[in-house]
């Protein structure tokens, strides 16, 4: 039975997400206010959490709870994403699934002389520009990409970054992943 596997793998999950947190025992034992043989005996499955337990957890870790215990999706479709933001840029994912990662990204506006970091990874990168007009480095190359042009960068182990080319936000949608493409800018029509 589906419940049954989900209550069984709690444990499990709850030392994954302690562990990718870098979280000690005793750190997620204070932060409850239990012993570090309590949180042991949850993670091992040996006993089971409350919510008590997992309202806090959830919201330390910045999950939700289903997130947290690893619950199957619903038939429903729709995501709940959220946004990250560093520097001027909020990200919003759109998918984060294996081999291929979609965002719609908002720069706050900006000096279009402003310096842009770069910065270089394996794989892939394309984009389109919803709103506004991006500055896009590559290597030694600067673009312009207006709204309705589409950019890929092929190799992404060439520094690359992203900034404004006007004073105005900028939105765009950026797909990431592995691909041999060649590097192309595209004006439609």
């Amino acid at each position: 039975m589906e419940v049954d596997r989900v209550v069984a793998e709690v444990g499990p999950h709850l030392r994954q997400r302690r562990l990718d947190a870098g979280w000690s025992l005793a750190r997620v034992a204070e932060l409850l206010g239990v012993s570090i043989s309590t949180v042991s005996r949850l993670e091992s499955g040996h006993r089971a959490p409350t919510l008590e337990v997992l309202l806090p957890l959830a919201r330390h870790y910045g999950v939700t709870l289903d997130e947290l215990v690893g619950a199957p999706p619903t038939a429903d479709p729709r995501t709940h994403p959220r946004p990250k933001t560093r520097g001027s840029m909020t990200a919003l994912p759109l998918h984060l699934g294996p081999g291929l990662e979609a965002f719609k990204n908002v720069l706050a506006p900006g000096p279009p002389d402003a310096r842009i970091p770069t910065r270089s990874h394996p794989g892939y990168h394309w984009l389109y520009v919803l709103r506004g007009a991006l500055r896009v480095l590559l290597g030694d190359a600067e673009y312009v990409v207006r709204a309705g042009e589409s950019f890929e960068i092929s190799d992404t182990r060439l520094a690359h970054g992203f900034g404004n080319a006007e004073p105005a936000a900028v939105e765009f949608l950026s797909i990431l992943g592995n691909s041999e493409q060649g590097i192309t800018h595209r004006r439609p029509g």
